[in-house]
């Protein structure tokens, strides 16, 4: 056949693969990550201040974040090495943005923002958009979450990570890609890092996996993650072992009330047939979180003492869960609304009396502010300064002019040279020698707490009794500031700036 001949060619058109385009967030997604965040930071920012006063524990970061990275590093090895990252963060908080009060809370304002996001998530992922904006909501209106949201404390920051590796997770299941695990991972270190007691996260996790009976595949990459995160940790939770006497002050579970409320609370909103979407459900995911972290140191409590409330404070991201997807499923069944409006006025008119008290400075169990500027009202310039115990001189370190004209009796290396947090103090026979050099001194000691026994402690204490009198007490939130005068000046002249018995500037208990 001629060329002539042929018929026309055919013409194939070959297309080329289009890059699979990522699907845009709905607007139900969108919603419901947004809609938490301003009602979380107006939360956090009302009443931030607590009229400018501090708790102890925010003084220690305050103190800590002040110093530079090589001085955190050597404290913590003395003291408090598992808040050390937290402390080296704040420090460079504090060198972009000032070190103030402010910017002492803040990073934790938003952090709980952050986490009510990943809340209303994980609700969403799992039980639909109402519950998840529901769920996103409730979580910044608990009072726990309220009270931390505005601490200068590490645990608003963990909180927020456990929230998104237990997102990671879930979205790790029907997934199984590797990366999917290494950021799970990864987050789950990281919090545990920043507070050793996370790690409690993990079995919840564990436990979740398990009863959702999810494939072998998925297990067995659990578990290499979780033995990653463990192994991460062991040297931080090894060398901090030998700090635990830091936490011989609790005597007793510390605020176990609000725990067992929740937790009953929670089970009992699990009943209701929640979040069926999935091979992780909505109830098998928030109960275990909610329940196991606190239930696990209560039982190590039976050994040693462990529980404190904001130890485990990711545990309200299960209650939120289980009230978000509650409301969803009630109002699912209800004919008429009303009576769901009626229920949440009420809860929120309820959570007034306690978001008013959360923002006063008589919320926290010591007030560092009110006990310096009482140290500095009732002390004379060159009085005596007395901490019974010396590590309560943390007390009135956030303000160095409040003890300025004073003279710390018992000091032989202030916190910061000698790189502690309290500073070094004189052995017993020479703070003895010292006391009886001064005919007033001002002491310091914590509301309901005696003195550890040692030299010192011993030598303040039977100098005390013996050559001097207490001439009157100030009792201020968490502490009592007393001034005592030497026995052979029976009748000291009361000058403006102190009290006589029965006309203390404080409160009288």
């Amino acid at each position: 056949m001629s060329v002539a001949e042929r018929g026309p060619a055919v013409a194939r058109t070959v297309s080329l693969p289009v890059p699979a385009r990522r699907p845009l967030p709905s607007p139900a997604k969108a919603v419901v990550v947004i809609a938490p965040l301003p009602l979380t930071i107006a939360l956090g920012l009302w009443g931030i201040r607590r009229k400018n006063t501090m708790w102890g524990d925010e003084s220690v970061t305050y103190q800590l974040a002040h110093r530079d990275l090589s001085q955190i590093w050597l404290t913590a090895q003395h003291v408090d090495l598992v808040h050390a990252l937290y402390y080296a963060v704040m420090h460079e908080i504090f060198g972009l943005f000032g070190g103030g009060l402010l910017t002492l809370r803040l990073p934790s304002v938003l952090a709980m923002s952050v986490a009510a996001s990943g809340v209303g998530l994980l609700a969403l992922r799992l039980a639909g958009p109402r519950a998840g904006l529901l769920a996103g909501l409730v979580f910044p209106l608990l009072p726990q979450v309220q009270k931390y949201a505005q601490e200068g404390r590490s645990y608003a920051m963990v909180c927020a990570l456990v929230t998104w590796a237990t997102y990671a997770l879930v979205v790790s299941v029907p997934h199984r890609t590797w990366w999917r695990w290494a950021v799970y991972g990864s987050t789950m270190l990281l919090a545990c890092l920043l507070h050793e007691f996370a790690v409690l996260a993990l079995v919840a996790h564990g436990v979740t996996l398990v009863v959702s009976r999810v494939p072998r595949p998925v297990l067995r990459a659990w578990s290499v993650t979780a033995a990653g995160v463990v192994a991460g940790l062991l040297p931080l939770a090894i060398c901090s072992a030998g700090q635990s006497g830091q936490v011989s002050w609790i005597g007793g579970p510390v605020r176990l009330r609000y725990f067992l409320v929740v937790a009953v609370v929670g089970v009992a909103c699990a009943r209701a047939s929640l979040g069926v979407r999935g091979p992780v459900r909505l109830s098998v995911l928030a109960v275990p979180i909610l329940v196991l972290p606190g239930l696990l140191l209560l039982i190590a409590s039976l050994v040693k003492p462990l529980f404190v409330d904001r130890y485990v404070l990711y545990s309200n991201i299960g209650i939120a869960l289980l009230l978000g997807a509650w409301m969803d499923y009630f109002h699912q069944r209800q004919r008429s609304s009303r009576s769901a409006w009626i229920a949440a006025v009420a809860v929120l008119a309820a959570l007034v009396p306690p978001s008013l008290s959360l923002r006063t400075p008589q919320s926290r169990s010591n007030d560092v502010t009110a006990i310096g500027a009482t140290v500095r009202k009732e002390g004379r310039p060159g009085d005596g300064l007395l901490y019974l115990s010396g590590q309560h001189r943390i007390l009135t370190a956030a303000n160095p002019e409040d003890t300025r004209f004073l003279t710390d009796l018992a000091l032989a290396q202030d916190p910061v040279s000698s790189n502690t947090l309290a500073g070094v103090e004189l052995p017993a026979q020479d703070i003895a020698a010292r006391m009886l050099e001064f005919d007033r001194i001002v002491a310091v000691r914590t509301a309901g707490a005696h003195s550890p026994t040692n030299p010192q402690e011993e030598a303040k204490t039977n100098t005390l009794r013996r050559h001097f009198h207490e001439y009157g007490t100030t009792h201020v939130n968490g502490a009592r500031v007393t001034v005592y005068v030497r026995d052979h000046d029976p009748s000291p002249r009361a000058d403006p700036g102190s009290n006589s018995p029965g006309e203390s500037g404080g409160v009288m208990r």
